[in-house]
């Protein structure tokens, strides 16, 4: 088994990355409730990325679940930010199709007690040569909300996990981190230039820790035989 890799930046200000306890060894309930936010759009990328140009399929709590105790906390709600399938004025039935299978996965995760679902909006930009491109708007919005409103409504919670790769979060983490939140980072980086995943030093100095997510993370947290018809992470 791979363990994870907890990293520190050689000329980081940030002081307080701790080595990561992965042997899982405590009860549940001895552990630490946490909340973890999910930038769907960079776990599908990376899904993508480890499934080699295929999106993984695996359980979305499980994965959760699974990253929170191995830094020895409890996953009490999970929020999850992404956007609903492209939708034209005049919707065609490939668009209807997928905004039927989006409706159907998210409704039956939403089920979930400690699922939190936070929904942006999809866009269209049609680039030269007239190839779209699809971008996800207000979502980088939405969790910087929910971030700040932890403290407030849930003065409990001492530790938060971010899977993100946005330095747009910078100016949220280090409020947070006012109020004596730490915040543990689930990433992706590499020096390969063609892919998406560049390194944010800018995120990872302001972080309390940060941990690289590697394919084993995903294989993990495989769905239920039963249930692989009915949930596909995209």
């Amino acid at each position: 088994m791979i363990k994870d890799k907890i990293y520190k930046l050689k000329k980081a200000k940030n002081s307080n990355m701790l080595p990561s306890d992965l042997s899982g060894s405590l009860d549940d309930s001895l552990l630490e409730d946490t909340f973890v936010f999910i930038d769907a759009g960079f776990l599908s990328k990376l899904s993508r990325y480890f499934g080699k140009g295929k999106y993984l399929v695996y359980d979305i709590i499980k994965f959760s679940e699974i990253i929170s105790r191995k830094q020895n906390l409890k996953c009490d709600k999970i929020f999850y930010y992404t956007s609903p399938p492209y939708q034209s004025n005049n919707p065609s039935t490939e668009e209807k199709s997928r905004k039927d299978k989006y409706d159907k996965f998210m409704k039956k995760l939403s089920e979930k007690g400690n699922f939190i679902l936070r929904e942006g909006r999809c866009q269209k930009i049609v680039e030269l040569g007239g190839k779209p491109k699809f971008t996800q708007k207000g979502v980088d919005t939405l969790m910087t909300i929910d971030l700040m409103s932890v403290p407030i409504k849930f003065p409990n919670i001492k530790k938060i996990i971010l899977l993100a790769c946005d330095s747009d979060f910078v100016p949220a983490i280090k409020e947070l981190r006012e109020f004596g939140l730490k915040i543990i980072l689930y990433t992706y980086f590499t020096k390969r230039r063609d892919t998406n995943f560049s390194r944010s030093t800018h995120l990872m100095n302001v972080v309390s820790r940060y941990v690289k997510l590697t394919g084993e993370d995903f294989s993990n947290a495989k769905l239920e035989e039963n249930k692989m018809d009915e949930q596909k992470l995209k």
